[in-house]
């Protein structure tokens, strides 16, 4: 719920947010002009702004112990260590099947509009909500030293019990952080590839 209300927030503020921008802007890059519109620059942030959502999405799903993968791995954890490491290797795969997909599709948007600032643009706006990525994130470590504290004050096993619990949401919310990080790392990272490429050509025309 913190990341749909954070994402349905952002979005809101980046119309208003518009009027500050230009009402269309031109560059060239590898010989291509680029007609870029503040519709053009809305489009790019929010395409990345909600596939961090979604990358939020998939990751909770994979790792939580609320949904059927890690409860068939649980399973299969009792069978043997062979259909573990299988089965284990098989969802770490198809886990990035349905992120690759939406990273793939905010690149082609935000580039068709705005070339590589488009992509730089979407590695904005999935960073948008970092803020509240992050929250999240703190609280894997939060439950991890509850459970530690409760085990070494030798507390009731029902307390180590819901520690445990808690410690296992907090195992979610640590990899939905990193699910953000490693997407907009990979936007970042072409973002700078370009970046670089437009440096080299201008240093060899000035050559």
């Amino acid at each position: 719920m913190q990341l749909i209300i954070s994402t349905i927030v952002m979005t809101l503020l980046l119309i208003p947010s518009l009027s500050f921008l230009p009402e269309s802007a031109s560059f060239d890059y590898a010989g291509r002009t680029y007609e870029v519109t503040r519709y053009h620059t809305f489009a790019s942030v929010a395409a990345g702004l909600w596939t961090g959502l979604i990358i939020g999405f998939v990751t909770e799903y994979y790792t939580s112990n609320t949904y059927s993968p890690v409860q068939n791995l649980s399973e299969s954890c009792r069978m043997s260590a062979a259909s573990n490491i299988i089965l284990g290797l098989a969802l770490g795969y198809s886990s990035t099947i349905i992120p690759i997909i939406f990273l793939g599709i905010t690149i082609w948007v935000s580039f068709t509009y705005a070339g590589l600032y488009g992509v730089a643009l979407a590695a904005i706006g999935m960073l948008g909500c970092l803020p509240i990525a992050l929250t999240i994130d703190g609280y894997g470590p939060i439950a991890d030293n509850a459970g530690g504290i409760a085990e070494m004050s030798s507390l009731h096993g029902n307390v180590r019990a819901n520690t445990d619990k808690l410690d296992a949401a907090g195992n979610t919310t640590a990899a939905i952080g990193k699910g953000f990080a490693i997407g907009s790392a990979c936007l970042v990272a072409l973002a700078l590839f370009g970046a670089y490429i437009s440096r080299i050509e201008t240093s060899s025309d000035l050559e």
